[in-house]
């Protein structure tokens, strides 16, 4: 059995349910002030510097604290600017780059998951996440999971969490000139699964609801319904889309008023009512006005404040617990700070530090990946990571197109090719010409689409969508 969410956080304990509340009409005031917020970020801040290690870092195997990354950049604060003991060489950054690009993470069997995990951290801590190293493409590596036999699933569609966050990582990690890198048909085939798979409720759950009408009756997740919810905004939903209103109304179902607290699936707790509030963060909605404000006056961001021990800043993960968890923190903190599940990385404080770092080219005989999608302008969208070894600090679009021929996973994103060298135009792939003014045109990273040719320039990292059309 496949682990279902190498996400999130270890398995808790459930605790008895709450009622739901009936909510009135609500007075459009926020609660928690302006200031509090400010201290609570502060206070938050602090401790999760607190929990990096004097070696400098946040992860290692299996679940870690990694997730610090996105709530360190919504809050603000730079992980490279993240050193201990003043050892700028130990910086938060460097060091989760270092494990990213080393040839036995993430383990001997990953799933999708853990790619998307490093997806979503590495962009908020800024190292451009398809290109970590010469060697180390995670957007390419979550292309590898592209479920051919089901259109628009990530991973087995069974764990259906690993197509959520597909479309959290591939639409959030933008390129460092905030372009979105995946293309339109991309986005669109995931999209519709992640609505197919909404229950009736108006959430989502982790596993796979899609086509079993006793799964869809069945009651939703918090956590999952906050991340689903992101997952459709962030992939250009807006938020008057009636699934989003749906999962709106599912998120007001489960409000506790005396607390403003969530009544999740593990009962009253930091980590759901956290990832609900990055939810509704990335979609744009105030989680303290409106539908979210209860009679009694709380809110969720409220209910996340109350749960923080200050002035050591971390979060408890229920209430009347008496020391903080990191996971909550982290899950807490990003939320308080209006985050959704990663960020841009905010300019450094230390001196010289880039926003961004990343691979800047191709080093010649070190094989790597390259993320590839070939859309046929029928429908039939293939989608899949390249291996291929360059010969220099570019290759082309040919040679990569070469490489899927054989060298695809999943395989079948390439069949055959006209022409088969040079640098021409490519004129005919996987069976189908070019007609007309309907021909096949190329884009890199989200450049828009021009002629494809052999010769067109690919470098390190970058994201390839080929599609037939006028």
């Amino acid at each position: 059995m496949i682990r279902p969410l190498s996400l999130r956080r270890p398995a808790l304990v459930a605790a008895a349910a709450l009622g739901a509340f009936t909510l009135a009409t609500l007075p459009a005031a926020a609660t928690s002030s302006p200031a509090q917020i400010t201290t609570s970020k502060t206070n938050g801040v602090g401790y999760l510097k607190s929990l990096q290690a004097a070696d400098g870092s946040y992860a290692g195997s299996g679940l870690s604290n990694e997730w610090a990354f996105s709530a360190l950049a919504s809050a603000g604060t730079a992980a490279v600017d993240v050193i201990p003991g003043g050892d700028t060489s130990k910086n938060a950054r460097t060091v989760y780059r270092n494990l990213l690009s080393t040839a036995a993470w993430p383990s001997t069997s990953p799933v999708v998951t853990d790619y998307e995990r490093a997806v979503l951290n590495a962009y908020a801590a800024g190292i451009d996440p398809a290109r970590v190293s010469a060697s180390r493409d995670l957007i390419a590596d979550i292309y590898g999971y592209w479920q051919t036999s089901e259109n628009g699933y990530f991973g087995p569609s069974a764990n259906f969490n690993g197509t959520v966050f597909a479309a959290l990582a591939l639409n959030g990690a933008k390129t460092q000139s905030g372009q979105a890198r995946i293309p339109a048909a991309l986005r669109d085939s995931v999209v519709t699964r992640i609505r197919a798979n909404q229950h009736n409720d108006g959430g989502w759950n982790y596993s796979k609801a899609e086509g079993d009408s006793s799964q869809l009756a069945a009651t939703s997740d918090i956590d999952m319904t906050g991340a689903a919810m992101a997952a459709l905004c962030t992939s250009g939903v807006p938020n008057t889309d009636s699934g989003i209103v749906r999962a709106k109304a599912f998120l007001k179902s489960k409000l506790v008023a005396n607390s403003g607290a969530f009544n999740a699936m593990f009962g009253v707790n930091s980590d759901s009512n956290g990832w609900a509030v990055s939810g509704l963060n990335a979609c744009g909605i105030n989680a303290q006005t409106g539908d979210f404000l209860t009679p009694a006056g709380k809110t969720p961001v409220d209910f996340l404040i109350a749960q923080q021990f200050n002035p050591g800043g971390g979060f408890r993960y229920q209430p009347g617990d008496t020391s903080p968890t990191a996971y909550s923190s982290i899950d807490a903190l990003r939320a308080v700070a209006g985050g959704g599940f990663t960020a841009a990385p905010p300019a450094p404080t230390t001196p010289g530090a880039p926003q961004w770092v990343g691979q800047g080219s191709f080093t010649s005989g070190t094989a790597t990946k390259l993320a590839l999608s070939v859309d046929d302008g029928a429908g039939n969208l293939k989608v899949c990571s390249v291996a291929l070894t360059p010969t220099g600090g570019t290759t082309t679009l040919g040679a990569v197109l070469d490489a899927a021929k054989s060298a695809a996973t999943p395989s079948g994103c390439v069949t055959d090719l006209t022409p088969a060298s040079g640098s021409g135009t490519i004129t005919t792939l996987n069976g189908k010409a070019n007609s007309g003014s309907s021909t096949w045109k190329a884009s890199i990273d989200g450049s828009t689409f021009a002629t494809a040719t052999r010769a067109t320039t690919i470098g390190v990292g970058d994201t390839i969508a080929v599609r037939w059309g006028a």
